[in-house]
């Protein structure tokens, strides 16, 4: 079996979805390894590293002929020039990415039609048994720390107290909502710089993990018993709730100097958290950065990827942090990609053991046909019939 790695096409991509350092583990699964000329060379791996290692370096039509094809960003999640990809796939050929399925299930229906067998990297079930493999983990981590540097750049303060000769500094104040992932890391990276940090999250199991990051966590009053969903995400929430929401994050908004967001709900719109009145509240030089800008945004004047001042307040919308910082972040989802390979391959072959829940919740189309059943109701598509239940022994 041959697995080959594509060079990223999605505009200021730098990642690649495996490194040198994965090729041994991988090449003891039995397969041969191909990598597209110049795949690595954005995050700092050259052909020549990929070679020593025991892979060949090919071109994108070799790529794209092998077994299983490896990209960082698959059609969904690379909606404009993943699609010239899209007469290259096989039927019989798996491919593994990130396509955000939930988001564009119609880029889903396409890779479907064209009889490959899709793993949708976000699907990855919350599960223990699935945390070495979970990329938006990985990528979240990234973003959170990338967030804290990109907004200590724009605050004209430094972030730690300081005693000296011309007087006191006082340290910077940073507000983080949404504690999931990108949050925590952000605020472990602001406490680090010696900013006071809080943080907010609509999920109250979080306190402690807040508390242990160094931060104060804010509570509101608000009815949150329902805010989180059987995989520990958010779930969304009435306008009701959100309006309430709104006024009260308001008052401590106000009060910082930078504010970073980043509180999403899988496959929707993120949720508006910040007015353009409580914006308007803030200090002027206050900085938002706004990891949610991708579905809209949480604060109400974000446009993804570009750079808003309003009141003298700097609101930031960057979509891909991770990108940032090509080398670490490829090697965090290249070791995820590596240990999903090492659970699906067998024999030389990819195994589709739909009993297992790793297998079942990832792969999302297979043999001509969208199979998970969250994307179906998406596309308006009926459900597939049941399998038949093996008899017993």
């Amino acid at each position: 079996m041959r697995i080959a790695v594509a060079k990223e096409t999605y505009p200021g991509e730098r990642r690649v979805a495996l490194i040198p350092a994965s090729i041994a583990p991988l090449l003891k699964l039995g397969v041969e390894i191909v990598i597209e000329a110049g795949a690595g060379v954005s995050a700092g791996f050259l052909d020549a590293h990929y070679t020593e290692k025991g892979a060949r370096i090919g071109d994108r039509n070799e790529v794209f002929a092998a077994d299983v094809v490896l990209q960082v960003r698959s059609l969904g999640a690379n909606r404009g020039a993943g699609q010239a990809d899209l007469k290259s796939f096989r039927s019989g050929q798996t491919v593994i990415g990130m396509c955000d399925p939930l988001g564009e299930p119609k880029c889903v229906e396409q890779l479907a039609g064209t009889g490959v067998s899709l793993f949708a990297l976000e699907m990855l079930p919350r599960i223990t048994r699935a945390q070495s493999m979970d990329v938006l983990s990985s990528m979240a981590t990234v973003a959170g720390y990338r967030a804290v540097l990109m907004g200590a750049m724009e605050l004209p303060k430094m972030f730690p107290l300081m005693m000296t000769a011309a007087g006191t500094l006082t340290a910077a104040k940073v507000f983080v909502i949404g504690a999931g992932v990108a949050g925590l890391q952000a605020l472990g990276t602001a406490r680090r710089l010696g900013a006071v940090v809080q943080a907010y999250d609509v999920r109250p199991a979080v306190k402690e993990q807040v508390q242990s990051m160094g931060a104060r966590f804010v509570e509101l009053e608000l009815d949150t018993a329902s805010a989180e969903d059987r995989g520990g995400y958010a779930k969304e929430l009435g306008e009701e709730f959100y309006r309430k929401q709104r006024e009260l994050l308001a008052r401590v908004v106000a009060e910082s100097d930078v504010v970073i967001t980043t509180a999403a709900i899988p496959g929707k719109p993120s949720p508006r958290l910040i007015t353009a009145d409580a914006v308007r509240g803030m200090r002027p030089g206050s900085v938002i950065i706004d990891l949610a800008a991708e579905r809209g945004g949480n604060c109400e004047l974000t446009q993804a990827d570009q750079r808003v001042v309003d009141s003298g307040v700097t609101i930031l919308g960057p979509t891909n942090l991770a990108s940032e910082a090509p080398n670490h972040a490829s090697q965090m989802f290249s070791a995820n990609l590596t240990n999903l390979l090492r659970h699906v391959v067998r024999d030389g072959a990819v195994q589709y053991d739909m009993q297992d829940e790793i297998t079942r919740d990832t792969v999302v189309a297979r043999g001509g046909e969208v199979v998970n059943p969250r994307i179906r109701e998406l596309l308006g598509l009926a459900p597939l019939p049941a399998p038949e239940a093996k008899p017993q022994a």
